[in-house]
């Protein structure tokens, strides 16, 4: 690295070194995709380098009943194990079983699928899985979308992975242009081709009611963090995309793991009610143009202190456009409180 430094405390320095200044180098970079050219049962991903860590974004398209089930190294031994749950119900469990299951209760679904995957592969470990997945259940906005939740585990101690396997045992099969990405990442990567790439940055200048992205380029997945500093009374977080407030938006939560709630035809997607708390939002989107756009996001809330526990809410959602992609996201505060000059909205995404 051969910094200079100039006056007025400027640094100077070649685009290799500013990108390691910056911290662009390394991170999450793509290791494997499947795009099925044709409707099908299986959306394989093979070839795979030995990365520590994976992160698995799965858009599986419905024709007719499907299902989803996960192997790794085509392995059809009874190596794997999962503990999940469905729309926040009792976990259930499946042992010694040929398969890692993550979409557990959504058994036999006829809508879209949207996954989040991440996987710990250290080749002398069971490799273990945790998964979020979102199904856009009846189409349109006035029915709420469904979850599952799971952790797994592939037994194996000496082989890192170098295959995974989306498979379907229902009767239909998944659609042509269901998709399969890979990332993977290791602690000794030194590559500047990462998948996510940043797309809005937004901190507020002074406090107000809405945290907005701002005009971004579509993309098809994207990965979106917003900080919601509250100033002297409650606030909400409701989400709205590309300025729509009409009521094409459904969404299933629960606060603190408590029984699920829905909401359905609404005009924002109402993550948690209001309260005099900090929050920070964490959310993936799938957003192709034809398909309902689907949302895994988890939400905290907090009291300053280490006496105040924080709440947490998981939740799914889905805006009903199927005509055009999201290159904006809006948080608004519907409470007498505002958002704070320290708030702020990042975007990153990929296709």
């Amino acid at each position: 690295m051969a910094l200079t430094y100039q006056a007025g405390r400027r640094v100077q320095g070649t685009a290799t070194d500013r990108a390691a200044v910056d911290g662009v180098s390394g991170g999450w970079k793509e290791v494997g995709r499947t795009t099925l050219g044709s409707a099908g049962d299986t959306i394989s991903v093979g070839s795979l380098s030995d990365k520590r860590y994976y992160m698995i974004l799965n858009n599986c398209l419905a024709s007719g009943n499907t299902n989803c089930f996960v192997r790794t190294n085509n392995d059809t031994g009874s190596n794997f194990a999962t503990r999940g749950s469905y729309n926040g119900a009792s976990d259930t469990t499946n042992n010694s079983n040929n398969a890692y299951l993550p979409d557990r209760g959504i058994e036999e679904s006829s809508t879209d699928w949207f996954g989040v995957t991440y996987l710990a592969n250290l080749s002398t470990k069971e490799k273990l899985f945790q998964t979020q997945m979102s199904n856009a259940n009846t189409s349109g906005a006035g029915t709420a979308p469904e979850r599952a939740e799971s952790v797994g585990k592939w037994t194996n101690t000496s082989d890192a992975i170098n295959r995974v396997d989306f498979l379907n045992s229902a009767a239909g099969n998944f659609d042509t242009n269901s998709e399969v990405v890979i990332l993977g990442y290791d602690p000794d990567d030194t590559h500047t081709d990462n998948f996510w790439e940043q797309l809005a940055s937004v901190e507020l200048s002074s406090a107000g009611d809405d945290i907005s992205s701002g005009t971004f380029t579509a993309k098809k997945y994207l990965w979106v963090q917003c900080f919601m500093d509250q100033t002297s009374s409650s606030i909400t977080g409701n989400i709205t995309f590309n300025g729509d407030t009409g009521s094409n938006y459904a969404r299933r939560r629960s606060n603190n793991g408590a029984t699920d709630s829905t909401g359905t035809s609404e005009t924002s997607i109402d993550v948690r009610g209001g309260e005099s708390k900090n929050r920070f939002e964490n959310m993936f989107i799938v957003n192709n143009t034809s398909q309902e756009k689907l949302v895994i996001g988890h939400h905290v809330v907090t009291t300053a202190g280490a006496g105040n526990a924080p709440d947490r809410t998981e939740y799914v959602a889905k805006w009903s456009n199927t005509s055009s992609q999201i290159t904006s996201i809006n948080f608004n505060n519907i409470d007498p409180g505002n958002y704070d000059t320290n708030s702020f909205i990042k975007v990153w995404g990929s296709n």
